[in-house]
């Protein structure tokens, strides 16, 4: 058990905090959402009933979108992309890493999907940048399906035609919610690249060496 704590420890971190932080935006959400039905004289939800609304689902995929768009963007940007004296960067004045995948095939310990031929390969070799545009793009579509939910509802509480999915697409609402985030994902996703050139954490794989020069580019 020591070792696999060891081994996974910092998964299990991140996911309890991710838990932790669900769980608070569930119940708190869930009290904003009676406080609001109190006040405008509406049928207080179940706490089950909550967790499948737009209210409470809305919010957490669009929190989501932004974190995926963030990965996805990261992730593909920095394949061909570079930052002198960054962690965060490939040193680009270093050869290429994946050039020749199927003579890196048959190492040690290569995935066996390299071996599968050259179309498999080049599935692989792009996975992690696709499963996290995917990932993306679902939360989007759930953030958009569940922000028109909650604006139809709105409307009709106003005495206003009901919105469709379709056409709350265009709307700026949609838009705005989604640009808040996305622009404090690249800002916080530049500053770290730039950070790391010049200041380190000790014994972060994010850092370099405490002790590594200012233009050493790469961990």
């Amino acid at each position: 058990m020591r070792r696999f704590l060891k081994d996974n420890g910092l998964t299990l971190v991140l996911m309890l905090l991710f838990a932790g932080s669900i769980l608070g935006q569930w119940l708190t959400g869930w009290r904003v959402a009676l406080e609001d039905a109190a006040r405008h004289g509406q049928p207080m939800l179940s706490l089950a009933a909550y967790t499948i609304s737009p209210e409470f689902l809305s919010p957490v995929f669009e929190n989501w979108e932004s974190e995926f768009l963030q990965m996805s963007a990261y992730v593909m940007l920095t394949a061909v992309l570079f930052q002198r004296g960054s962690s965060e960067s490939k040193d680009p004045d270093a050869p290429p890493r994946d050039a020749d995948l199927a003579a890196q095939a048959h190492a040690p310990g290569a995935p066996a999907i390299l071996r599968w031929g050259p179309l498999w390969r080049a599935f692989y070799a792009r996975s992690l940048g696709m499963v996290l545009g995917l990932l993306f793009a679902i939360s989007f579509v759930i953030h958009w399906t569940q922000s028109a939910r909650v604006a139809s509802q709105d409307a009709l509480e106003h005495g206003e035609g009901p919105v469709t999915i379709l056409g709350y697409l265009l709307d700026p609402q949609l838009w705005f919610e989604s640009f808040q985030n996305w622009q404090s994902e690249f800002l916080s996703t530049a500053l770290l690249v730039v950070l790391s050139i010049y200041l380190r954490q000790r014994e972060s794989p994010e850092s370099k060496p405490v002790a590594a020069p200012h233009g050493q580019t790469g961990d």
